[in-house]
C-alpha cells in the first residue's frame, strides 16, 4: 500500500516529495512499485485527475497519474488536463511521457502496435485547452496573451528515448505518424473512420489532446506512446471496435508497455541538461503568472 501525504505543509511550503520525470496512464504502470508515495496537489485550475504517485524508477523520481482516476471514472471530455500538467510540474516534473491507447487507421497498424507519434490533429470540441484564456486566477493574477508554437508538438528527444526503449525491448516501434484526438466518449462511426483514413492520418485515439499543448506552455518537454488496440471502425469490415476488445488487447500488452516505460524514463537526460526547444517554449514573454 502506498503512503500517503500532504506535499503542502502546515505553513504552506512544498514538502519534499519530488519528481523528475511525470507519467500520465493508468494504475498499472504503478501499482507494482515497492515503495510508493501518493501525494495529493491542489492548483489554480481545481483537482487533478487522482493523487500523484512517486516513485523511483533507475534511480530517477517519477510521478505517475492516472489520466482517468485510479477507477477509470473520468471520461476524456472531464478529464482536468490542466489541473493534471500543472501538477506534475509543481513537485518537479519537467519531462512527461504520455502513453494511451489508439485505434489503428491503417490496415498495417493493428492491435499491438506500438506507435510513437511526431503529429497531432485536434477534433475534440469542448476542452479548456489553454493557460492563456484570459480568465482570473485565484490569487487575482491575470494571464497574459501569449501565442505558444505547436508547430512540433513532440519533444524530440523524448521521442528518441522511446523509440529506443522499444527497440531494446524486440518492440519494433512505427516511428512518426499523425494522432487525431477525438472528443469521446464514443468512439468513431464507420465515415468518420474512413475520413481520418483519407486524411492519411495514422491512429485516433481521445486523450492525446490537450496534454501535448498545455505541456509545451509549461515549458514540459511530453512525449506520446501509442498502442493500437484495435482497427478503427472504417478499417475492417464487421461491427467496429469494442470497449471490451480495447480492454483485453491493452491487457495484454500493458506489461511490455509498462517495461518501455521504464527503459524510456532510465534513456531520459536529466532535467537540467535539457536543451530542447520546449524548454524555451514561451520565447521570454512573461505568461502573467508564476510557473510552479
Amino acid at each position: 500500500m502506498a503512503n500517503t501525504e500532504n506535499p503542502q505543509s502546515p505553513d504552506g511550503e512544498q514538502a519534499t516529495a519530488r519528481a523528475e520525470i511525470g507519467v500520465i496512464g493508468g494504475s498499472g504502470f504503478y501499482s507494482f512499485l515497492d515503495d510508493v508515495t501518493e501525494i495529493q496537489v491542489d492548483t489554480p485550475y481545481g483537482s487533478p485527475s487522482d493523487s500523484l504517485f512517486l516513485g523511483e524508477i533507475a534511480g530517477r523520481r517519477v510521478a505517475f497519474l492516472p489520466r482517468h482516476g485510479r477507477g477509470h471514472h473520468l471520461p476524456p471530455h472531464r478529464i482536468n488536463y490542466r489541473a493534471n500538467l500543472w501538477a506534475l510540474r509543481s513537485v518537479g516534473a519537467r519531462q512527461i511521457l504520455g502513453p494511451c491507447a489508439v485505434g489503428g487507421l491503417r490496415a498495417e497498424y493493428g492491435p499491438g502496435t506500438l506507435l510513437v507519434p511526431d503529429q497531432v490533429v485536434d477534433r475534440t470540441k469542448a476542452r479548456t485547452q489553454t493557460y492563456f484564456d484570459g480568465m482570473p486566477l485565484p490569487d487575482g493574477t491575470v494571464p497574459n496573451v501569449v501565442h505558444v508554437s505547436l508547430a512540433d508538438p513532440y519533444c524530440p528527444v523524448g521521442r528518441k528515448a522511446a523509440l529506443e526503449a522499444a527497440r531494446g525491448r524486440d518492440w519494433e516501434p512505427v516511428d512518426g505518424g499523425t494522432l487525431v484526438v477525438i472528443e469521446g466518449p464514443r468512439f468513431s462511426t464507420r465515415a468518420e473512420s474512413l475520413w481520418h483514413q483519407a486524411q492519411g492520418w495514422s491512429v485516433v485515439g481521445m486523450t492525446g489532446h490537450p496534454e501535448a499543448a498545455l505541456a509545451r506552455e509549461l515549458e514540459l518537454c511530453y512525449t506520446s506512446l501509442t498502442l493500437v488496440t484495435d482497427l478503427d471502425a472504417g478499417a475492417e469490415t464487421g461491427e467496429g471496435v469494442s470497449h471490451d476488445e480495447v480492454l483485453k488487447v491493452f491487457a495484454a500488452n500493458v506489461d511490455r508497455l509498462r517495461g518501455v516505460l521504464f527503459d524510456a524514463v532510465a534513456g531520459l537526460p536529466a532535467n537540467e541538461t535539457r536543451d530542447c526547444l520546449c524548454t524555451t517554449a514561451l520565447g521570454g514573454m512573461d505568461p502573467g503568472f508564476t510557473l510552479p
